[in-house]
């Protein structure tokens, strides 16, 4: 996979950045300097392609996930996430996804899984609207900031309170901020940065 990676200030997390869908490794890199420039970072693009744009994983349509390509790909990104950690010496708990959009999406999928125990992460502009009656992991020990737009024109109203209750429900402590549409904003990032360092 192609990725950056730099490890940081010793002993300090490691920001795992995860792009929107068109972008690729080098997209969220400011916004991790912003958020905490002693961090490590591991930016990873992703390996699909859909009309010439980075994506990490597929779609049937728009807000239909390709549930095969999903599951493949998640598992693909963690074996690769499981590779570089011991390769570079760091343990996946002090990974901290970082999202936006379809990064913040496949995010969602690996935060769901039972054999990933990370304790915090940062989503801008996530959308998951999968059935998951049969997912009942504990998140009590994971502290999620979310970023939603109000008047996003791909995400409604009820799918940003989706997400927040697929944290909430599972026991979460979940921190949400609202911005207008599709987006990163810069007040978003700095209420980021202030959750960081409360939590």
């Amino acid at each position: 996979m192609h990725y950056i990676f730099n490890k940081g200030q010793k002993g300090k997390p490691i920001f795992l950045l995860l792009h929107g869908t068109g972008s690729d490794e080098r997209g969220l890199l400011p916004f991790a300097n912003i958020l905490d420039d002693s961090y490590g970072v591991l930016s990873v693009r992703g390996n699909v392609q859909e009309n010439g744009m980075n994506r990490y994983f597929k779609r049937l349509s728009f807000g239909q996930y390709d549930l095969e390509d999903l599951n493949y790909r998640g598992q693909e990104l963690l074996d690769f996430l499981q590779e570089i950690s011991k390769s570079e010496g760091f343990d996946l708990k002090d990974l901290i996804p970082v999202g936006f959009s379809n990064g913040a999406n496949i995010a969602i999928h690996l935060l769901l899984r039972e054999d990933v125990d990370f304790k915090r992460s940062i989503l801008f502009a996530p959308l998951y609207p999968l059935d998951l009656t049969d997912n009942s992991k504990d998140m009590s020990n994971l502290k999620v900031f979310l970023s939603v737009g109000d008047n996003d024109p791909m995400v409604t109203q009820e799918d940003n309170e989706y997400v927040e209750q697929i944290f909430a429900s599972r026991g979460a402590k979940v921190t949400t901020v609202h911005v207008n549409g599709h987006e990163i904003t810069t007040d978003a990032v700095e209420k980021a940065k202030t959750w960081l360092l409360n939590h």
